[in-house]
């Protein structure tokens, strides 16, 4: 009996290996065309893909500024950026965000929103594997078009058609950044006429944009 449930799971975990395999070697050449989380969406959703040769440069540097200044130097993981978090839940403090942009698009590609040590061993798995089938460009074009950008909105292209009435291809810095501000809690920060603190953090986004291009701390996008 016993020998037969390892069996099994050793078929599963075989099974589960492969089909992940097989699933990030697809998207590695095709338009992803939806996620969980767009499908779980209450609001419904609208989405435009779009490749990055059309989306501006100026909301690759923005998202990098905002979510992940190391993009280009990890391998999927910021150690320093975890382990400054873990100390800071230990301390009793406001938990900041240590994902990366590469955990990010493994989680919103292949797995569900929400935490639990489970999914974020899934989330783990899946971003080593695209860190290392995928490169950085595809990466971020990925990223960018399903990350949620607004309610019911998914990708940068739907959020420029929305906010802005124009495409993506032609984001201002501004706009770019105001984007930007509103990733971590797109349901709840508003990207036109932003206030407080959202209309704070885009104009720190905005500003560390010069920093990522003098630094070329998007190089490995354009390389």
């Amino acid at each position: 009996m016993v020998t037969r449930i390892f069996i099994w799971l050793g078929r599963l975990i075989l099974a589960f290996v492969v089909l992940s395999l097989l699933a990030v070697g697809l998207w590695r050449f095709v338009p992803v065309p939806v996620t969980a989380t767009m499908l779980m969406d209450e609001n419904g959703f609208t989405r435009d893909w779009e490749p990055l040769s059309r989306i501006d440069r100026n909301m690759v540097s923005a998202v990098i500024a905002a979510e992940d200044s190391k993009f280009c130097e990890h391998s999927g993981f910021d150690a320093e950026a975890i382990e400054q978090a873990i100390e800071e839940r230990m301390a009793g403090k406001r938990e900041r965000g240590a994902s990366t942009i590469s955990q990010q698009t493994a989680k919103n590609v292949f797995l569900w929103q929400g935490g639990g040590f489970f999914r974020k061993g899934l989330e783990a798995w899946f971003t080593f594997l695209i860190e290392h089938l995928w490169d950085k460009r595809r990466i971020m074009e990925v990223y960018l078009n399903v990350a949620e950008t607004g309610i019911g909105t998914y990708g940068v292209a739907a959020g420029a058609e929305r906010y802005f009435q124009h495409s993506a291809a032609q984001l201002s810095e501004s706009e770019a950044s105001r984007i930007a501000a509103a990733l971590p809690s797109p349901k709840t920060r508003a990207v036109i006429n932003p206030t407080g603190f959202t209309r704070r953090y885009g104009n720190s986004i905005r500003a560390r944009i010069g920093v990522v291009r003098r630094d070329a701390l998007d190089a490995c996008v354009y390389e």
